[in-house]
């Protein structure tokens, strides 16, 4: 990566992680993170689609929960065995100053995989259903960017990391809704 590069995401790593620090977000951050707290969405979403689309529903849960197999495998383990960035709280430079909100972690920052998951799932859906519910595109690209800034203000991922994992598991959301779409073509 280009130092300039670098050194222009240590800054917005130290913006977010330090400058926006306040007691809200120390409550908040570390919740929007953890998977367990958004389990009620994720039931929601699947007893909403078998509710209200019954068998096409099912096969949107399959692709939806085949969006974010995809985006983790190839972002947790091939993209980030690849490239082996260090997250913040190992970095020798921003780990002087990283406030660490939750462990720091094991293996690699590049990309986000929270953020990959997540935007894989958001955009699947909104592709699939944005035109039945308009108002899934705000609520959707609000979940996993939340996720998404919960990283880097938690101090696990740098903002390119989740800029990047976004805009990958975006791709690969996109891409699984193609398939729906070749699957349902009548939806």
């Amino acid at each position: 990566m280009p130092d300039y590069l670098l050194n222009l995401d240590r800054h917005l790593f130290y913006f977010i992680n330090h400058d926006l620090s306040n007691s809200f977000f120390d409550w908040i951050m570390p919740l929007l993170r953890n998977p367990k707290f958004w389990i009620p969405l994720y039931i929601f979403i699947i007893a909403f689609c078998l509710w209200r689309y019954r068998k096409i529903g099912a096969i949107i849960i399959v692709l939806l929960a085949a969006s974010a197999g995809i985006a983790d495998f190839t972002s947790g383990v091939l993209i980030k065995h690849t490239v082996q960035r260090l997250r913040p709280c190992r970095d020798p430079i921003v780990s002087v100053t990283d406030v660490s909100r939750v462990p720091c972690g094991t293996g690699y920052s590049f990309p986000s995989t929270h953020a990959t998951d997540h935007f894989a799932m958001a955009i699947f859906l909104c592709f699939v259903l944005g035109r039945k519910w308009k108002r899934i595109w705000l609520w959707a690209v609000l979940w996993a960017g939340s996720i998404c800034f919960a990283q880097v203000y938690v101090g696990v991922h740098f903002p390119i990391d989740v800029l990047c994992g976004a805009l990958y598991g975006a791709l690969v959301g996109w891409l699984l809704s193609l398939l729906f779409k070749k699957l349902q073509p009548a939806f």
